[in-house]
């Protein structure tokens, strides 16, 4: 331990940001039950942070409630710790901003931002394709935050391409409910045979979310605000729920439609980024 607590800085905090699915197609469905899906993941500038410092054992501690085994930063320390052979641990401190089971990749954000913290923190060397690895068995987004960039995603969103999109400002509304993805994919109504597209067709042209007819169906909070939305232009949902939100070319033009949202709503504003504000603070540890 003496060796580490040499090396690295007694205490580090990093960014876990957000993100939104500019579209969402759903392929089909594979004999293990995940769907083959195409989607277009936008990073945002909103974002949990993760502090982490050197400790003898794991201790997550959230300004929420959540469960061990449900919180998936202590999941991805465990599988970091496991892998390190667990000769030293860490004390991980997660701040929340990002609304929980609303589509902005709240939980899997944190979860990559603990194995690119712990990575650094235990000296362990792992490249960004052993992390995206282990993120996958914790979740199908987690590849996306390690990856660090906004991205095209196939497969079951594994299979990463950067993408360079425009320079945008998007107005986010949560409806106030939470919903399950799981939910949604099992739905027996879920379009699952959508033709695959090209990210060039995808950037002239757009495309749609196939989950969203199903979440405006449970969920009459999401139509409700998605109808609102739309009278300021063509809005979309994100991932399977519950947030909606609209593009815009300045945070101006964003801002001022934001102070017309009605009270029982929560909304706001986030930048669009190419690039993760994750790994920008890592280059800064090192």
């Amino acid at each position: 331990m003496g060796d580490l607590r040499d090396i690295v800085d007694k205490k580090f905090t990093l960014p876990a940001p957000g993100k939104l699915n500019l579209c969402l197609n759903i392929l089909g469905r594979r004999p293990d039950g995940y769907h083959e899906l195409q989607t277009a993941f936008q990073i945002i500038s909103i974002a949990d942070s993760i502090s982490f410092e050197l400790a003898d054992s794991i201790e997550v501690i959230c300004d929420i409630d959540i469960e061990p085994h449900q919180n998936l930063v202590y999941r991805a320390a465990k599988s970091l710790f496991e892998l390190s052979a667990g000769n030293i641990g860490a004390k991980l401190s997660l701040k929340k901003n990002l609304p929980v089971g609303a589509g902005l990749g709240g939980g899997s954000s944190d979860a990559a931002t603990t194995l690119v913290g712990l990575n650094y923190l235990w000296q362990l060397g792992l490249n960004s394709a052993e992390l995206r690895r282990i993120g996958a068995v914790l979740g199908a987004d987690v590849p996306l935050f390690v990856f660090g960039h906004s991205a095209w995603a196939e497969g079951i969103g594994e299979k990463l391409s950067v993408l360079q999109l425009p320079d945008r400002y998007f107005l986010i509304l949560i409806p106030g409910c939470s919903i399950s993805s799981a939910e949604i994919f099992r739905h027996s109504d879920l379009t699952r045979d959508s033709s695959a597209i090209t990210i060039a067709r995808f950037l002239e042209y757009g495309s749609g979310n196939d989950c969203e007819a199903i979440a405006r169906k449970l969920y009459p909070e999401v139509d409700e605000a998605l109808l609102w939305l739309n009278k300021w232009g063509p809005a979309k949902m994100t991932g399977t729920g519950s947030c909606v939100f609209l593009a815009f070319e300045s945070m101006k033009e964003a801002e001022l439609v934001q102070k017309l949202v009605p009270a029982k709503w929560a909304a706001f504003v986030s930048e669009g980024l190419n690039d993760s504000p994750l790994l920008e603070a890592v280059d800064r540890l090192s």
